[in-house]
C-alpha cells in the first residue's frame, strides 16, 4: 500500500512541476518583491512643493522662508537622532543634539544645530562610530523649495496679481505642458501688522496643513508683536513674548522597539499566512485539472483496477502537499538569501522580520499549522474533482469555497497589522477552517500557549472528521460520471460507510 501512494505522490508531483504555469508561479513572487522598491522608486512623484512669496516690504517674507528651513531642519535633527539611536551611534559625541532622545526640539534647538555646522557636521562626529554595517543616513526630503520672485510679479498691483500667477499655477491651461506648477503663492501687503490688509494665499490644490500653520505663525506673531508694540513694549520684548514655547520632554519607544519591533516581527508570520492562501489558490486548479482530466478520459478505471480509492486519495495528498512545500520552501530560501546577502537599512529591517524563526518552537508551530491547512483544504479540493465531469463543473464548486477561506484573510492581517479587532481575530481561530491563516499571521504578536494546543488540537479533530466524512465522498464519487450530487446528496455520502 505505502509503494502505491508514493507511486501515485510522485506521478503528482511530476505532473504539476512539469507545467509552466508552475515554474512562472514560482517565480513571480520572488521577482515581484526584487522589482517592488525599485518600482516605487521610480514612479515616486516628487514631495517637494514650490512656493513664491510676493512681500512688498521684505520682512514678512524672510520670516517666512527662515520658519520653512527651521521646520525641515527640525525633521532632519529628529531623523538624525533616531537614526544615532537605532544605530549606537550615541557614543561617538553623547553630548550633541542628535544624541538626545527624550525632547521634542525646539527652535533654540535647531538653531544651535545649524550653528554647529548641520548635518554634514553631525554625519562626521557620528563616522568614528559607524561599521561596514551601518547604513547611510537617509536625510529627508525638503517640503518646500522657495522660488524667486519675478520682477514683474513682484512690481505688479495687487489687482493685478491674479492674471499674473494663473500661468504659474496652471501651465497646462495655457499651452506649456512641461512647466512644472507653482504650488503656492503668497501675498503679504505693504504695512502689513501695522495697517488692517488682508494676506492672500493662491494655491494649485488645497492648500495643505504643512504649509498653512507655518505660514499662520509666521504672520500670527508679526500682527502680536505689533499688537504689543502699540501698548508701549519694546519691539525686542514683544517678540520675545510672541515666541515663548512651553519645552517638552517626550517618552517614546528605542527605534525598532515597542510597536514598531512588534510590526516588523509580524511581517514573517503574516507572510506566511498569505503564502498559504496564495499556494492553496494557485494549486487548486493544478489539482483539480489533474483529478477531472482522468475522470474525463476514463483513466481513473485503469487506474482503480490498479489501486484502492484510498491508495489513489493518499497519493494525490502526497503530492500536493510536496508541491505547495516545494514553493514555500524556494520562496522562504529567497528570503533567507536576501536577508544574509542584504546589508544597511534593508538588512536590518530583513533580519528582525526574521527573528521570529530563531526559536525552534515558533518553526514547529509555523510547519504544524502551514502542513494542516495545506491538508485540510486539498481534502477538500480532491473531493470537488472527484465529484466533477469538467473543469467548469469543477469551478462551479471550487470559487465559493475559496472565498468563503479568503474572505476573513483582510480582517485578519488588518487586525494583526493595526493590533486591532483582537475579538474577532480570536474568534476566527477557534473556527478550523480559518486557524490555519489565524495562528500564522498571529504568532509574530505573540499567542499563548495554550491558544497554541488548544487550537491546534482542535484542528487536528476537525482534519480528522474532514478525512473521514470527504474521503467517502470521493470513493463513492470517482466513477459516478454524469452525476451532479446536491447537498443532500452529498451528505448521504458522507454518512456511507465504504464497502
Amino acid at each position: 500500500m505505502t509503494h502505491n501512494i508514493l507511486l501515485v505522490a510522485m506521478r503528482e508531483f511530476r505532473q504539476i512541476t512539469g507545467m509552466r504555469s508552475f515554474w512562472l508561479t514560482l517565480l513571480i513572487l520572488p521577482l515581484a518583491l526584487a522589482v517592488g522598491p525599485i518600482a516605487s522608486r521610480l514612479t515616486q512623484s516628487e514631495k517637494t512643493q514650490r512656493v513664491m512669496l510676493i512681500d512688498a516690504d521684505g520682512r514678512a517674507a524672510a520670516a517666512i522662508r527662515a520658519r520653512l528651513d527651521t521646520d525641515y531642519q527640525r525633521r532632519v535633527l529628529t531623523a538624525l537622532s533616531r537614526y544615532a539611536q537605532r544605530y549606537g551611534l550615541d557614543r561617538a559625541d553623547p553630548g550633541a543634539l542628535w544624541a538626545q532622545h527624550d525632547r521634542l526640539f525646539g527652535d533654540a534647538d535647531v538653531a544651535t544645530f545649524a550653528k554647529a555646522g548641520g548635518l554634514p557636521a553631525a554625519l562626521a562626529a557620528m563616522r568614528p562610530a559607524t561599521t561596514s554595517e551601518t547604513p547611510k543616513f537617509d536625510a529627508p526630503e525638503a517640503d518646500f523649495v522657495v522660488l524667486p520672485t519675478p520682477p514683474a510679479i513682484a512690481r505688479a498691483a495687487p489687482g493685478a496679481l491674479d492674471a499674473q500667477l494663473k500661468p504659474l499655477l496652471r501651465p497646462g491651461e495655457f499651452g506649456d505642458k512641461t512647466a512644472k506648477p507653482l504650488d503656492y503663492a503668497v501675498y503679504v501687503p505693504r504695512g502689513f501688522g501695522v495697517q488692517t490688509a488682508d494676506v492672500r494665499l493662491w494655491s494649485s490644490e488645497q492648500p495643505g496643513a504643512n504649509f498653512v500653520q507655518p505660514l499662520q505663525t509666521v504672520l500670527t506673531q508679526d500682527l502680536r508683536t505689533a499688537y504689543l508694540e502699540s501698548t508701549g513694549l519694546a519691539r525686542d520684548q514683544a517678540r520675545t513674548a510672541t515666541s515663548l514655547v512651553p519645552a517638552i520632554a517626550v517618552s517614546t519607544p528605542a527605534p525598532g522597539g515597542g510597536r514598531e519591533r512588534m510590526l516588523v516581527r509580524s511581517v514573517v508570520p503574516l507572510l506566511s499566512a498569505y503564502i498559504l492562501l496564495m499556494s492553496l489558490l494557485l494549486s487548486g486548479n493544478w489539482i483539480l485539472q489533474g483529478l477531472v482530466e482522468e475522470r474525463s478520459n476514463k483513466l481513473i478505471e485503469t487506474v482503480l483496477a490498479c489501486i484502492s480509492p484510498d491508495e489513489l486519495l493518499y497519493g494525490k495528498l502526497a503530492g500536493t502537499v510536496a508541491v505547495g512545500l516545494t514553493m514555500v520552501l524556494v520562496w522562504g530560501l529567497c528570503a533567507t538569501g536576501a536577508a544574509v546577502a542584504t546589508q544597511g537599512a534593508v538588512g536590518a529591517f530583513l533580519h528582525v522580520a526574521l527573528a521570529p524563526l530563531a526559536s525552534p518552537w515558533i518553526i514547529l508551530v509555523m510547519l504544524y499549522f502551514f502542513l494542516a491547512g495545506y491538508l485540510m483544504v486539498s481534502m477538500i479540493l480532491l473531493a470537488i474533482g472527484a465529484m466533477s465531469d469538467s473543469m467548469r463543473d469543477a469551478q462551479s464548486y471550487l470559487t465559493p469555497v475559496l472565498l468563503v477561506i479568503a474572505m476573513p484573510f483582510t480582517v485578519v492581517a488588518q487586525g494583526v497589522l493595526s493590533n486591532s479587532g483582537a475579538t474577532a481575530i480570536k474568534v476566527l481561530t477557534w473556527i478550523p477552517i480559518y486557524t490555519p491563516f489565524t495562528m500564522l499571521a498571529r504568532l509574530g504578536s505573540g499567542v499563548s500557549t495554550m491558544e497554541i494546543v488548544g487550537s491546534g488540537v482542535l484542528l487536528a479533530v476537525f482534519i480528522g472528521i474532514e478525512f473521514v466524512l470527504l474521503a467517502r465522498v470521493f470513493r463513492a464519487s470517482l466513477l459516478n460520471a454524469g452525476q451532479k450530487p446536491n447537498l443532500a446528496a452529498l451528505a448521504r455520502l458522507m454518512q456511507r460507510t465504504p464497502a
